[in-house]
């Protein structure tokens, strides 16, 4: 009731200053995702915002199981200038993209400066979101890389978190040896698993190391400043755990949905995943590992410090819409405290806003918000660019050939480094 209340409130305050008669019907079309973006959540915040604007009908369109599907069918949308989609739910990789391109409208209008508009959100998204000084997109709720794992497991042995690779190492092994004792090959649990196969994920996965060693992969100015020492020793850092037996030998065919489903099946220690994975680990009725999931900082290469990688969900209007100033209403009430509250409490999606995270109705339906406030709120953004599919393509081909064993991982980091200098120049 209060977050109704308080939604009812927002969408009020998202209204024009003056109040006019609506006698026409204007249609606005919204792209919402994919299942895992809860498109149902999203259709609740839009009944309720319809409520205070009469004539106003807002339709749905979802779809695209991973970023990488969606990002396809919107670049294609987008660059056909079709004005049929109003506002789009995009990674946050794309603002800069789509900005670049001319495809999405700025908000400055009706957010403020970016230094006002952005002030309420997680840091991170002021730099993924705002281009040239204009407000590309908004943020609609967070996601981060965090490392899920087995509480009971390391309850059972004794054993207390691990704040380096090398430690995760070490803790998995002696666990993996305890569990794995008399099992079938087709039992044997997993130190961790992480992503491997040419995805986006597979993006983090090279950064994550790199970046505990207080290394960047841009500079200021956008120009490459990639460090090739430093990323080779982060590929190797993977590659150790794999010839260790913590990580599995075919990890540079692991997707991200392999991950979510082999830890939910009980089959991992520890695992690297979106924070949309925890609501699958708790509720999806096969899931082994109810009750039993822990949320920790993500581990650093040993003498550096932690950092994740922050993804997250923003919401922009199409600069092809013919109802860009209510799509721009409709925007700012969907990224409001008040829908940051309901999608956190009625979906578990993390908060793109600071303050929601200490909100006390959000951490009693999700108590583990308080462990993932940390890590969101150090996490860093990954490269932004207009060409930032060249960007992804570059890391990711070169970082699982590396982990395929095609490649060193001085070969996969000289790689990377060339493209990103001609992407980047």
């Amino acid at each position: 009731m209060a977050t109704a209340v308080a939604l009812a409130a927002s969408a009020a305050q998202s209204q024009p200053t003056t109040t006019t008669t609506t006698t026409t019907t204007t249609t606005l079309r919204v792209f919402a995702g994919g299942a895992n973006q809860r498109p149902d959540l999203m259709k609740k915040l839009f009944a309720e915002y319809a409520k205070t604007r009469p004539g106003l009908v807002i339709e749905t369109e979802s779809g695209g199981a991973t970023s990488d599907l969606q990002r396809q069918y919107l670049s294609t949308v987008l660059n056909a200038k079709d004005p049929s989609i109003d506002i789009y739910l995009i990674d946050i990789v794309n603002p800069a993209q789509y900005f670049g391109a001319g495809w999405l409208e700025p908000l400055n209008a009706w957010v403020g400066e970016p230094a006002t508009a952005m002030a309420p959100y997680l840091p991170v998204y002021a730099r993924a979101n705002v281009v040239g000084g204009k407000v590309a997109a908004m943020p609609a709720f967070a996601d981060a890389m965090l490392m899920y794992y087995r509480r009971d497991l390391l309850a059972k042995h004794g054993m207390a978190e691990p704040k380096t690779w090398d430690e995760l190492s070490t803790v998995a092994q002696k666990i993996q040896a305890a569990e794995n004792a008399g099992s079938a090959p087709g039992k044997r649990l997993q130190g961790l698993s992480i992503q491997g196969a040419p995805i986006e994920g597979t993006v983090c996965t090279f950064l994550l190391p790199y970046w505990s060693q207080g290394k960047d992969l841009q500079g200021p100015d956008g120009k490459p400043t990639l460090d090739r020492e430093a990323a080779a020793r982060g590929l190797k850092q993977w590659l150790s755990m794999v010839d260790a037996g913590v990580i599995k030998k075919n990890v540079a065919e692991v997707k991200t949905p392999d991950t979510v489903n082999e830890f939910k099946a009980g089959q991992v220690l520890f695992a690297i995943g979106w924070g949309f994975a925890w609501e699958r680990f708790q509720s999806d009725a096969d899931s082994k590992v109810k009750g039993m999931v822990g949320v920790m900082p993500i581990p650093a290469v040993a003498g550096g410090k932690s950092a994740t990688c922050i993804g997250g969900w923003q919401w922009a209007v199409s600069a092809f819409s013919r109802h860009k100033d209510e799509s721009a209403r409709l925007v700012r009430f969907i990224t409001s405290p008040a829908a940051s509250k309901f999608l956190a409490v009625n979906g578990g999606l993390m908060p793109s806003h600071t303050a929601v995270y200490a909100d006390a109705d959000v951490l009693k339906a999700h108590p583990w918000f308080a462990d993932a406030a940390t890590a969101v709120e150090g996490g860093r953004a990954r490269p932004m660019s207009r060409d930032y599919g060249q960007v992804s393509d570059a890391i990711r081909t070169a970082t699982s050939a590396v982990l395929a064993r095609v490649h060193t991982p001085e070969e996969g980091t000289a790689q990377i480094g060339s493209r990103l200098a001609r992407i980047l120049r």
